[in-house]
């Protein structure tokens, strides 16, 4: 997406005086959405308080009245995507365990590896990723805050589901929560790497790698 594809706030008929709290959080939504095409786009550095406000077609002390510098606007920027773009991957395991009243757990971690794979490789999550790579240093709480919305939120709603399979005896895990960081480490880790660099992979060979990490983390995992 390019700013220019992003629909500005349709203006409310109104009398006149502050705008109301709709129109607010329009504009608000607006104002993000144009930050986030611009700072994903450009990375933090390249992208400028003018430049946000010219293309989000407002006026720099409209945007400073809301975000007190380009810091504040990109931490605003992060938080929103954080919450859209990692969240899901943790709620996707939520899910499944949800759901874990089968005793099939082969194909539940099937269903939920694909779900992981796909999300975790989505064009947004991959700029999401470099840009907090990029700005770790500058902005660790994001840095903290994402590791735990996404990767620690992740792991402890699989170690639920893992949780529940083995009081059924249907798998054997002293620790769940050790078990899950394992197994999203097998599922995520190299696909998320060479997202993380730009790097293409061959979707058939990524589908036989998905298979091989779930087969082999049962083998590990299955009663003896």
């Amino acid at each position: 997406m390019t700013v220019t594809d992003i629909e500005p706030p349709e203006a409310a008929p109104r009398r006149g005086g502050r705008p109301t709290r709709a129109e607010a959080a329009r504009r608000e939504a607006h104002l993000i959405a144009v930050a986030t095409t611009l700072f994903m786009e450009r990375g933090f550095d390249a992208t400028s308080i003018d430049a946000v406000a010219e293309a989000a077609g407002m006026s720099k002390p409209t945007v400073y009245a809301r975000y007190r510098d380009k810091r504040a606007l990109f931490e605003a920027v992060l938080r929103e995507r954080i919450a859209a773009w990692l969240a899901p991957l943790a709620a996707a395991a939520e899910a499944q365990a949800a759901q874990a009243g089968t005793d099939d757990v082969e194909a539940a971690l099937h269903a939920l590896s694909r779900t992981l794979l796909a999300h975790g490789q989505s064009p947004g999550a991959a700029m999401l990723k470099r840009n907090l790579v990029a700005q770790a240093l500058q902005f660790p709480e994001l840095a903290r805050l994402a590791h735990e919305e996404g990767w620690l939120r992740g792991v402890r709603a699989v170690a639920q589901l893992l949780d529940a399979f083995a009081r059924r005896g249907r798998i054997a895990v002293a620790e769940p929560e050790i078990a899950a960081d394992l197994f999203l480490s097998l599922v995520l880790g190299r696909s998320s790497q060479a997202t993380l660099y730009g790097i293409a992979t061959d979707p058939e060979a990524q589908e036989r790698r998905r298979q091989a990490a779930v087969r082999l983390f049962l083998d590990g995992v299955r009663p003896r």
